[in-house]
């Protein structure tokens, strides 16, 4: 088990859920939600590629036709910055009042609608309260709206989570916020949103979903940290029971549908158990929290080679699609924390693939993931995204700075581990 030994083990664990509803269709019944939340007039969220599909319009049309005023801001930028989120603030905060705020797009516009609830609604300024040492730390003083959330992608959980994620361009460095009230209200889970998700955008945020449910299931356990109080708990409370079903349901879901719905965009069914096993391993993750592949990742898209495109991806810049960049690590994080828990790692690999074997034990899961990289089209390691050894230093200095993260590791994460992680992804097979 885990190798933290506290002097008086904490025997709490908290678990925080949005309310949820999930099927088909779905999206068409957000008019009488936001009414029964008592909202008139909502914000709407979006970015260029959601808003091309049409349907941010049809959900502004359908409020409106309820006798409501939706405004809606559809410059999101997949992947947001500092830059685009104080973009977003000062359009909603021009166009205020409102009574509440509705995210319609992938983890990037539902990052942004978090970042631009919270500065509608407290003081100060966008880096007071980044994560430190990045930013601030400051915590909201005062209540957020209420957000509803409606992902367009299966991945990254952020409808069920209390993070917003940001690149911070000065810095060259991914980082987040996270408090318990930028969770949203209300998650709305639709797959049919999903079904034009292209391969590639399929491919990483599966991945995404993988690596939510891997790390939740392998985190520090809430048992091994000094015992808090009440005004000490965060949301990230460490791995436990609750969050453990969630991981375990999403990563059995996973092994049937991953590989399906990459290959094969179309199928209904196969949307349809990603969408769900993206809901539970956010519900999962957002509260048990992530450990390394997603402190990697964070500047490995920070400092992502000028050049690199993703394929799937509409972008006019250099990136690192975030599942993607929390993938690329992830086998050889899994090889290092092994030894805290054997039985859990190896009960991870069974359920994405009960046939898996290796020679060695602690080699189940990354051969089982290097598997499923492979199939779905992911680069092979960070070299073919334009890394090279010497980029390793830096990604190690942007890695130990996620402290937040590093902090639910199953073991105690050293410089000297962080590179030889970061260094052995190089090239993954």
């Amino acid at each position: 088990m885990s190798s933290f030994v506290p002097d008086h083990p904490e025997t709490v664990f908290t678990y925080g859920a949005p309310q949820l509803k999930f099927g088909r269709g779905a999206r068409h019944e957000i008019a009488h939600d936001i009414a029964q939340l008592g909202a008139r007039r909502v914000l709407v969220v979006s970015d260029p590629q959601v808003a091309a599909t049409g349907a941010p319009a049809e959900l502004v049309s359908s409020i409106e036709q309820s006798g409501g005023e939706a405004v809606l801001y559809d410059r999101s930028r997949v992947e947001p910055t500092d830059a685009s989120l104080i973009d977003a603030v000062e359009f909603a905060r021009a166009a205020a009042p409102f009574d509440a705020v509705i995210a319609l797009g992938g983890g990037s516009s539902i990052d942004t609608a978090k970042a631009v609830n919270l500065l509608l609604t407290n003081d100060g300024e966008l880096m007071d309260y980044v994560n430190a040492p990045v930013g601030g730390g400051r915590a909201p003083e005062h209540p957020l709206l209420p957000l509803i959330a409606v992902p367009t992608t299966t991945g990254t959980g952020s409808e069920s989570t209390t993070i917003c994620v940001l690149d911070v361009i000065s810095q060259h460095v991914k980082s987040g916020i996270s408090h318990a009230r930028l969770r949203p209200a209300f998650a709305v889970v639709d797959p049919e949103l999903t079904m034009t998700q292209p391969a590639g955008v399929t491919a990483a945020a599966g991945l995404d979903i993988l690596c939510h449910a891997l790390e939740s299931y392998t985190a520090r356990p809430y048992t091994s940290y000094e015992h808090k109080q009440a005004h000490e708990r965060v949301p990230y409370c460490g791995a436990n029971p609750i969050a453990d079903l969630w991981a375990e349901k999403s990563l059995s879901l996973m092994a049937d549908s991953f590989r399906n719905a990459v290959r094969h965009g179309d199928d209904e069914r196969a949307r349809e158990q990603m969408a769900l096993a993206a809901t539970f391993a956010g519900l999962g993750f957002g509260n048990a929290g992530v450990h390394i592949p997603h402190a990697n990742a964070y500047p490995i898209a920070g400092q992502v080679p000028e050049g690199f495109r993703p394929e799937g991806y509409d972008a006019d810049h250099a990136m690192v699609p975030h599942g993607m960049a929390v993938s690329l690590t992830a086998p050889a994080a899994f090889a290092f924390t092994f030894e805290a828990d054997p039985d859990r790692h190896v009960r991870a690999a069974r359920l994405l693939d009960p046939d898996a074997r290796a020679d060695d034990p602690a080699e189940l899961l990354p051969a089982v993931l290097r598997s499923i990289m492979r199939d779905v089209g992911i680069p092979n390691g960070l070299a073919e995204i334009g890394f090279g050894a010497d980029d390793v230093p830096a990604l190690v200095e942007g890695t130990l700075k996620q402290q937040r993260l590093l902090t639910t590791a199953p073991k105690a994460v050293t410089e000297d581990d962080a590179a030889a992680i970061l260094s052995s992804s190089l090239e993954l097979w």
